[in-house]
């Protein structure tokens, strides 16, 4: 595996939410790991006698998001957030050139598809737990999404 390639797959890692991944070919084995520090731990034991230097790349941590205010907070207090039930890519609508599967405003059915999160080349529906109204939508259309991160609020009926 070339250092270009090596990096690509840790900054693939590092945008994906992942804090492990064990990766073996006949060639080379790799384990890469998030500490709690958000830096990735890189060991490399490979089965051939060629050992490359690998140098670990600094990951971002996530930066925490202001908190709300207290009209928001008592506002907020009635609706239900639907939250992301893995890591992934979120989309709003199956694909670029279609409408987006709900709008703030829209009356949603439990059940009723209401995004999408990719994880590994999966698209995964995501379908509303509850009746209600949408809200708010709290992530950009082609964003990544954290497990249990809230995409919407909805106002149950």
């Amino acid at each position: 595996m070339k250092a270009k390639e090596l990096q690509d797959l840790i900054d693939f890692i590092a945008k994906s939410g992942l804090n492990k991944v064990n990766i073996e070919t006949e060639e080379f084995k790799i384990s890469v790991q998030r500490e709690p520090s958000y830096k990735p731990v890189i060991s490399s034991a490979p089965a051939a006698p060629q050992q490359a230097a690998l140098a670990p790349a600094p990951v971002a941590a996530p930066i925490a998001a202001p908190a709300p205010a207290p009209a928001a907070e008592a506002a907020s207090a009635s609706y239900v957030p639907l939250k992301a039930p893995m890591i992934g890519t979120f989309y709003r609508s199956s694909s670029p050139e279609s409408p987006l599967f709900v709008n703030v405003g829209d009356l949603v059915e439990k059940g009723q598809v209401i995004c999408i999160i990719e994880a590994m080349k999966l698209f995964n529906e995501i379908e509303a737990e509850a009746s209600g109204r949408v809200v708010k939508a709290l992530v950009e259309n082609a964003t990544p999404v954290e497990y249990d991160q809230p995409l919407f609020l909805i106002e149950p009926m």
